[in-house]
């Protein structure tokens, strides 16, 4: 009788714990994040150009993400918010002033 319920202890599989679950590496989102901080920033840099009513909030997005996500480059997820918000006061200030939603070059 000890030996059936030994092997009934040793036959049960053992709760699977937080560290055998699998999981993506926190390495790989922070590469994720780096790229969206980058991200962020180019299309906020683009967005001041053309397109601003797509690419100002894309950047503020993708900046938002990179920083919750914790990227190493914080600097340039700050950037491409900032002028993902830039991208949008642009448009604002075109529609208001020249009634139009992109640049107007000449006279």
């Amino acid at each position: 009788m000890t030996t059936l319920s030994q092997t009934a202890r040793t036959s049960t599989p053992a709760p699977a714990t937080a560290a055998e679950t699998p999981q993506r590496p926190a390495s790989r989102l922070r590469d994720h994040a780096d790229g969206m901080a980058v991200a962020s920033f180019i299309l906020g840099l683009l967005g001041t150009l053309v397109l601003n009513l797509l690419l100002g909030p894309c950047a503020l997005i993708l900046g938002g993400l990179a920083l919750a996500r914790g990227t190493n480059r914080r600097g340039r997820a700050l950037l491409g918010i900032a002028l993902g918000a830039v991208d949008l006061l642009l448009l604002a200030l075109l529609t208001t002033t020249d009634g139009t939603v992109s640049w107007h070059i000449g006279g």
